[in-house]
């Protein structure tokens, strides 16, 4: 069987790209003897713009990270515009040890509603976007063996199997709306217009802007923005003299909360 092998990842702070990536490289291997795969990376927006379709020839690897608890509603339009034609697809969603709620399950609808036929799915875990403490260094060494597992189960479905099976994944449906966090005082709050400050740290090396994937931060003055801030983590994280920081009470609670409250490590979960 010559299928050629798609990995598509959105994947801010490169946590969803190590999963995907090492899902693709895993049935590459074992498909082809080699690696030999095609791979789109939509991050950055420019990206996003150009049309994508696949053929039944076609194994597609898909990931995206979870944000509260679905797929991020700035990817639907994109997501919604891929091809499939009859391609086979593995949906994969990165959460931050927090929940997956109805990512999964929304990922794969999009797909199969897109003419994909849906054959495996994963959840698995990476560090937080918020926080370098929750859910530290993952995905580990552990979460990459069952990577490579999971991996080794697709390949042999798609080989042995005369028709392949559709599965079933965890979800509700209608989808749970997006998770909010709520104050001292329990009520939700919304998040969604914090926006990151840049401290004296700042060397103005345009890092930030150039790996934001809104394309929100102005290149030419990079305390500004000129979009909005999906709190991916991407300035922060990858920041060399850790210019950018967060300074919101209710985002901050918010963080405290997930560190203290979502310790318990989360394995990932399979479904083919």
């Amino acid at each position: 069987m010559n299928k050629k092998i798609n990995t598509m990842y959105f994947s801010a702070t490169d946590t969803t790209k190590k999963v995907v990536w090492s899902v693709g490289k895993k049935i590459s291997e074992n498909m082809n003897g080699e690696i030999t795969i095609n791979n789109i990376d939509f991050t950055l927006p420019l990206v996003r713009k150009e049309p994508v379709s696949f053929t039944e020839e076609d194994v597609v690897v898909v990931g995206v990270p979870v944000y509260a608890g679905r797929v991020p509603n700035v990817l639907l339009k994109y997501l919604n515009a891929i091809i499939g034609n009859g391609a086979l697809a593995i949906p994969v969603v990165v959460y931050g040890n927090r929940n997956y709620d109805d990512a999964l399950i929304e990922l794969k609808d999009i797909l199969e509603l897109n003419g994909f036929k849906v054959i495996a799915g994963g959840a698995f875990v990476g560090e937080h976007s918020f926080s370098k403490t929750l859910a530290k260094n993952r995905p580990d060494e552990k979460d990459m063996v069952i990577a490579s597992d999971f991996a080794n189960e697709i390949y042999r479905k798609i080989t042995t199997e005369d028709e392949i099976q559709p599965i079933v994944v965890k979800g509700n449906k209608p989808y749970r709306k997006y998770y909010m966090p709520k104050n001292e005082n329990g009520r939700s709050v919304d998040i969604r217009k914090v926006t990151p400050k840049t401290n004296d740290n700042c060397i103005d090396c345009k890092l930030c802007a150039n790996v934001c994937p809104m394309g929100s931060i102005d290149s030419n003055d990079v305390s500004k923005l000129n979009g909005i801030c999906i709190k991916c983590g991407a300035c922060i994280k990858k920041c060399p003299t850790y210019g950018k920081y967060y300074d919101d009470q209710d985002y901050l609670r918010h963080k405290y909360e997930l560190e203290i409250g979502c310790t318990y490590r989360r394995e990932p979960e399979l479904f083919i």
